[in-house]
């Protein structure tokens, strides 16, 4: 048993944000449908990500297959139906698929899905208990509703690339984006929150609601301690936060730092994250200087936070006279947070990441092996599915439509034959 066994899921999202929402809970056992567009003469079809390559996925021969290792990561557990939703015929299907679903998530631009006869009001029509979310770069109301949301733009307009980077007066300085697209991928997780609490809604009341979710107002709400530091002190003082690279604007020492270098001459770093006073009374002993951590410019954090130019090269002198290693060794001994800076290799032969069983395998339809990041939920009475690799485009739309619609054979040969299917 899975946790969302018989929840119904009707997904019209494409790209990430929605995608990432619905396979979180594919994972957690609802049966999600996800709708793309059919193969037309100027459209490859399906989800934009499946041609976002390379990579793909190697097929049985060696040759690349049409599916795109992005569209692979964000779409397991799925059913894939095709339906062109710009024709009446394509509408009609989907009402009726809505009918029969608890939930209906769309990412298109506002106002598309009332034209195509799909948004909340004429669906909760005819379902009254639907949960009907849809995820949007900036909302259904305000000045910016109506414009093309992009993670790329969304991270700088809600602040987040003028935190992220090294400092403007460092070599290198100057704005960042995440290396991945984390507005999308926030609101697709705080959809899924919301997602759950609108059914639990419905499990009491019969009644379904709509849910309005905005990459920009994730992307707000993702500012965290740096949006409570301006508004609550900065914004009266005149102090707005800035990039300050690898360090912590509310902890010291908590950021990278330069070891000695690696047998090859190499520079190696490693990452030092005192959390608590009694956490760098303990770094100081490891480090041999005991006598800072009774500094008292020193001894508690936010005395460090203000002598932070004082301490910090003080400290980056003592950490490159030892290697990774015996750093890495010595404070983990000690309790004291720390860490490696892994590439992407390191992280998925890690044997802490392997323990976790944070890879699966799957067998795909046009591949024996297909390796994907496994969800982090771990669940013990209701763990996550793993039975369902990404579908093929249109892989699942016979069964599916006979599953929930019961629809005639005879009706979706003629759905085939003008292209609606």
């Amino acid at each position: 048993m899975n946790a969302l066994d018989g929840i119904r899921i009707l997904d019209c999202s494409r790209v990430l944000a929605g995608p990432w929402c619905t396979q979180t809970l594919a994972d957690l056992g609802a049966d999600v449908v996800k709708i793309e567009r059919p193969t037309g003469p100027r459209h490859p079809g399906g989800d934009d990500t499946r041609g976002w390559g390379p990579p793909f996925l190697q097929g049985r021969d060696g040759q690349d297959t049409a599916e795109a290792a992005y569209y692979l990561g964000a779409n397991r557990n799925k059913r894939s139906v095709t339906c062109d939703i710009s024709q009446p015929e394509g509408q009609a299907l989907i009402r009726e698929m809505a009918a029969k679903a608890h939930v209906f998530i769309e990412n298109y631009k506002v106002g598309d899905m009332a034209r195509y006869g799909l948004d909340y009001e004429r669906l909760k029509a005819i379902n009254p208990a639907l949960v009907y979310c849809s995820i949007t770069g900036f909302g259904q109301n305000g000045p910016y509703k109506d414009r093309p949301g992009y993670d790329y733009a969304i991270q700088g307009m809600g602040g987040l690339m003028s935190i992220t980077g090294e400092r403007d007066d460092l070599p290198g300085g100057g704005p960042q984006k995440v290396g991945v697209a984390v507005a999308d991928l926030f609101t697709g997780m705080y959809a899924t929150v919301a997602i759950q609490a609108a059914l639990r809604h419905a499990e009491r009341t019969g009644e379904g609601q709509y849910i309005d979710m905005a990459l920009l107002d994730t992307q707000v709400a993702m500012l965290a301690n740096l949006g409570a530091n301006y508004l609550v002190r900065g914004q009266s003082e005149g102090k707005v936060p800035g990039r300050a690279g690898n360090a912590h604007a509310n902890i010291v020492p908590y950021q990278v730092f330069e070891v000695a270098p690696g047998e090859d001459g190499s520079a190696q770093f490693i990452i030092l994250a005192v959390g608590n006073d009694n956490q760098f009374a303990k770094f100081c002993e490891v480090a041999g200087r005991p006598e800072l951590s009774q500094d008292e410019r020193f001894a508690r954090n936010p005395d460090r936070v203000r002598h932070r130019a004082v301490l910090v090269p003080m400290l980056e002198a003592v950490m490159k006279q030892r290697s990774k290693a015996t750093w890495l060794n010595q404070l983990e001994a000690a309790k004291v947070p720390c860490g490696p800076i892994n590439n992407l290799a390191e992280v998925f032969a890690d044997p802490q990441v392997l323990a976790r069983g944070m890879v699966t395998q799957w067998q795909h339809p046009m591949a024996d092996r297909l390796s994907l990041v496994a969800s982090p939920m771990k669940l013990s009475a209701t763990p996550v599915r793993a039975d369902m690799p990404p579908p093929l485009l249109g892989q699942h739309t016979q069964e599916a439509l006979s599953d929930w619609i019961d629809l005639p054979s005879e009706r979706l040969a003629e759905l085939r034959e003008k292209g609606i299917v």
